[in-house]
């Protein structure tokens, strides 16, 4: 069943790495319409450890959580996150995701299933789709419609020599590289320009880098390039779109904190209504289904003859 929340919505945080302690810990401690209600985490130290420090309750069981939540939000590796989702799902929790939902379109499937089953809302949070500036800006490019060309690009440094990110360590990240890393902002933003996919195709470049070449229902095309193992002088992110209107640029935004602020305000607000935020889960399965398609794709051409 369900839960319908009191005057603040009880949300838990799965996960205690660096994405959880920077980012959501602080914004769901911040947030005025939540109350942070507990922490869970594959390390119990750890979560005690984020739990003290935000002012909240470390679980050791996660059905635990389930049980005194009204939501959760995940900072978990996709393929972790994914099966939890489906439990909190299915106890009537509503699910923040993380990007992407899953690495294999049946786990993404699954939670948008399970989602739709237990009629709870979820939301997926790529950055771009909830930072305010970006947020705006996809909407006002959506609007105006007329766009016939998209041309991203994603360079993260991350993987460079020298990198000492915290993320570098991810096992995930180091598996699946740009294309599932920083390739679900990217479509997060073209898809709702554009229109839906209707054909993928991929190259590999240097190390982890993948160029993607996208046709849209709506008749444009866009490509993509996306990587974390980018020169340090070389990182950027940056979106151009071509139509009747010229060319527009994707504004900047500063960070994660006010944009994951962003989607709790999403989760919410679809909670209230019952109306399904765009960027749900149904989409997140949409994302992993482009991505699976690309990565099969880059791995057909790559062996191919010459």
């Amino acid at each position: 069943m369900t839960k319908l929340p009191g005057a603040k919505t009880r949300i838990a945080l799965l996960g205690t790495g660096p994405w959880a302690e920077r980012t959501h810990a602080p914004a769901l401690a911040a947030h005025p319409g939540v109350e942070f209600c507990g922490v869970w985490g594959r390390r119990p130290e750890a979560a005690a450890e984020l739990a003290e420090a935000f002012g909240t309750t470390a679980f050791d069981d996660v059905e635990d959580v389930f049980e005194a939540s009204d939501a959760v939000a995940f900072a978990l590796p996709p393929d972790v996150q994914a099966p939890l989702a489906v439990r909190a799902a299915a106890m009537g929790c509503h699910l923040l995701l993380d990007k992407p939902v899953a690495t294999t379109v049946e786990a993404a499937q699954e939670v948008a299933g399970a989602a739709e089953l237990a009629e709870v809302s979820s939301v997926v949070f790529c950055t771009l789709r909830f930072a305010e500036p970006t947020a705006r800006w996809i909407d006002e490019q959506a609007a105006a419609g007329g766009w016939f060309l998209g041309e991203a690009h994603w360079l993260g440094s991350l993987f460079a020599p020298g990198s000492s990110s915290a993320y570098a360590a991810s096992p995930w990240r180091r598996e699946k590289g740009g294309l599932w890393d920083v390739g679900p902002h990217v479509l997060s933003v073209l898809l709702p320009v554009l229109g839906d996919v209707t054909s993928v195709t991929c190259a590999a470049g240097a190390a982890d880098t993948r160029h993607l070449v996208l046709r849209h229902t709506s008749g444009a095309s866009s490509t993509a390039t996306l990587t974390l193992s980018a020169p340090p002088g070389a990182s950027e992110a940056a979106l151009s779109l071509y139509g009747e209107h010229g060319r527009v640029t994707m504004p900047g935004w500063e960070g994660a904190l006010d944009a994951f602020g962003g989607a709790v305000d999403a989760l919410l607000e679809s909670i209230r209504t019952g109306t399904p935020h765009p960027c749900d889960a149904r989409f997140g399965a949409r994302l992993t289904e482009i991505l699976a398609q690309a990565e099969s794709a880059a791995h057909a051409a790559a062996e191919t003859p010459a």
